[in-house]
């Protein structure tokens, strides 16, 4: 069984456990929304507005569950439409996430990870089998993700190609990504003329901006952003699965889906940044991303006293990179030089 799974988090490995493989619905890019717009406002950012018009357009006969995750208002807006109204002919399901970063947190999830397990019980009619073994499968290939988003210099691969393989993590059975990604942690580039950068915001889309960071001279030497770097959830310790699952996604990355504070955030891109060697922040952030933009004002004041230059990029993911934001990024870029 396959399950459409709208954006951020949610855990993966109970999934799998029920025989269901996600695959992850970030758009898709080019997606025409009008399908959409009857039942979504129009501020509504365009990764919602694509996923449900993708799925209402015909998307939704490849999947047998759809799956909306509450990472932001218009997440659970999203959620509301599809659970009231007959817009889609799938059975849809909700995941909750607590705004604080707590044991309390822990406890709540795991919650949300057994209610989530009784309806996946009823959808498909069977019991979760090797949950455990399940997430150890999922902890592993977060792991060669992390070292794969730690050693971008020594993958010999452009922004584009690059990121194709960081994005298979998205639809790809943890351990078909595992198998596919760890031979490229072997490989050597050697030492980079190019600009490093930290790419930060939603997710690297549309395409064209990883075209303009290679055109303007920059390589992504550390990921932010919520679709990549901001998924990597650390090992958990319970032996109790739904336990497991609920730590590793209690200890995911500041983000502002989940209640981190600009300070949080500040000090974790600043730490990145500093492993990195990135001498710049890009910030993709796709338009009416209210979690994003609420706090880019103060971030990017933190980042710009600590030493680092920093430009925003507003983008629709169903759109073309707009010129105006590629002149922006090559004027970041030429100020460094």
């Amino acid at each position: 069984m396959i399950a459409a799974a709208l954006p951020i988090l949610y855990p993966r490995e109970l999934l799998r456990s029920f025989g269901v493989l996600p695959v992850e619905l970030w758009g898709p890019p080019g997606t025409k929304t009008a399908i959409a717009d009857r039942w979504l406002q129009a501020y509504t950012c365009s990764i919602i507005r694509g996923g449900l018009a993708f799925l209402a357009g015909g998307g939704q006969d490849h999947a047998d569950i759809i799956l909306v995750p509450h990472g932001c208002d218009s997440l659970q807006g999203l959620g509301s439409v599809l659970l009231d109204f007959p817009v889609l002919s799938k059975p849809a399901l909700s995941f909750y996430h607590p705004r604080t970063r707590s044991r309390a947190s822990v406890d709540y999830l795991e919650a949300e990870i057994e209610s989530l397990a009784e309806e996946l019980q009823k959808i498909t009619g069977r019991e979760a089998t090797d949950a455990l073994e399940a997430t150890i499968r999922e902890e592993e290939a977060d792991s060669v993700l992390a070292k794969l988003l730690a050693g971008r210099l020594q993958v010999a691969l452009s922004c584009r190609d690059y990121y194709r393989l960081v994005r298979c993590r998205e639809y790809l059975p943890a351990e078909q990504f595992t198998a596919l990604a760890r031979p490229w942690l072997s490989s050597e580039s050697g030492p980079s003329s190019a600009m490093p950068v930290l790419l930060s915001g939603v997710v690297p889309e549309p395409s064209g901006l990883l075209d303009a960071l290679n055109e303007a001279g920059a390589v992504v030497v550390a990921d932010d952003t919520i679709a990549c770097g901001r998924r990597l959830t650390p090992e958990g310790r319970d032996q109790s699965a739904y336990r497991r699952m609920a730590e590793r996604m209690a200890s995911a990355p500041p983000c502002p889906t989940r209640g981190a504070s600009v300070e949080e955030r500040s000090r974790h891109l600043l730490d990145l940044a500093k492993r990195s060697g990135a001498k710049a922040v890009v910030f993709a952030v796709v338009k009416f991303c209210e979690p994003e933009l609420f706090q880019l004002p103060l971030l990017k004041t933190a980042l710009e006293r600590a030493g680092l230059r920093t430009t925003i990029l507003e983008v629709d993911v169903t759109e073309p990179l707009p010129q105006q934001l590629k002149t922006r990024m090559e004027a970041l870029l030429e100020t460094m030089s």
